[in-house]
C-alpha cells in the first residue's frame, strides 16, 4: 500500500515569555515518527496536550515544524503546501467553522466557491454530500436552527466539498448523543470504503477500536505505543477480555497535560 502521510523525527517546540524578558520554551512534539497508508483510517489517541493538535497543524500545513520531517502525498508540509492544500481536508468537533446564519446549501456553497469549483459541477457535488450525510428536507434551513448532529454532519459535507485524498478528523462526534455519534460513525466507515484516508483523534476508545485500522497512542508528545487494536491490547495486557481503554490507561497513566 502508498505511504501518504509520513513523519520522521518530526519535533515541534513552542517559544514564550515569561514576564517581560525571560524566555520558555515548551516541546510540544519530541521527535515522532510514523506512516499512514492510502485508504487506512488511523487513530491518533493521548490526553489533552499530548501533541495530537500540533501534529494535525502541521499535517495541514497550518503550522511549521522545528525539525523532521512531515511528508503529505510525498510533498513537506513546509515549503510544498501548495501541492497538498487541494488534496485534504480538516473536520473539527464541536460547532466551529460553520456560518450559522446561511442554510446548509449556502455553506456549501460559499466553501466550494473557495476551491473554486465551477458551478455546475458544485451544485451536483452539494446534492451528493446532502444525501450522504443526511440532511436531505433541511439543506435550506438556517444552521443556527440544526441540532448538534446536524451541524456535524453538515461539517462532514463541508469538509468532503473538494472531494479531498485525505481527511483529518479531530474529535468529530464530541458532544453528540449515541445516535448522532453512530449517525457519523456510518458515515466515516463509508468515506473509507470510497478509498478515503483518514486520521482521526478522539477520546472514545470504543470509537477507534471500531473504525480504526491501526491506533497510535501519544503522550508528552512522544509515540508510546503504535498498532492494530487487537495487538495494542495482546501485547499490553494479561486478560484476554481485556478493552483498548485498558491499554490506553495502561500507557497514559491516567494522567493528563492540561
Amino acid at each position: 500500500m502508498t505511504t501518504v502521510l509520513e513523519l520522521k523525527d518530526l519535533k515541534r517546540i513552542y517559544v514564550g515569555t515569561i514576564g517581560m524578558t525571560k524566555k520558555k520554551s515548551i516541546e510540544a512534539l519530541k521527535g515522532i515518527s510514523f506512516e499512514v497508508k492510502d485508504g487506512e483510517i488511523f487513530g491518533l489517541l493521548g490526553p489533552n496536550g499530548a501533541g495530537k493538535t500540533t501534529t494535525i497543524k502541521i499535517l495541514t500545513t497550518l503550522l511549521a515544524p522545528s525539525s523532521g520531517e512531515a511528508k503529505v502525498l510525498g510533498y513537506n508540509c513546509f515549503g510544498e503546501e501548495k501541492h497538498i492544500r487541494g488534496s485534504i481536508n480538516f473536520i473539527f468537533g464541536g460547532e466551529r467553522g460553520l456560518y450559522w446564519r446561511l442554510s446548509g446549501v449556502e455553506n456549501l456553497r460559499y466553501f466550494g466557491d473557495l476551491y473554486k469549483i465551477p458551478s455546475n459541477i458544485l451544485n451536483k457535488k452539494i446534492k451528493e454530500l446532502i444525501k450522504l450525510v443526511g440532511l436531505e428536507g433541511r439543506e435550506n434551513e438556517k444552521v443556527e436552527g440544526y441540532s448538534k448532529g446536524m451541524k456535524q454532519r453538515l461539517q462532514i459535507a463541508r469538509g468532503l466539498i473538494n472531494d479531498p485524498k485525505i481527511l483529518f478528523l479531530d474529535e468529530p462526534t464530541l458532544g453528540l448523543d449515541p445516535v448522532g455519534a453512530k449517525d457519523l460513525r456510518n458515515i466515516i466507515t463509508k468515506l473509507k470504503a470510497e478509498g478515503k484516508t483518514i486520521l482521526l483523534t478522539t477520546h472514545y476508545m470504543y470509537e477507534a477500536d471500531e473504525l480504526c485500522d491501526r491506533i497510535a497512542i501519544i503522550n508528552d508528545g512522544r509515540i508510546l505505543a503504535l498498532d492494530t487494536s487487537k495487538e495494542l491490547k495482546k501485547k499490553y495486557m494479561d486478560d484476554e477480555n481485556a478493552s483498548l481503554e485498558d491499554v490506553y490507561i495502561k500507557l497514559v497513566g491516567g494522567c493528563t497535560n492540561e
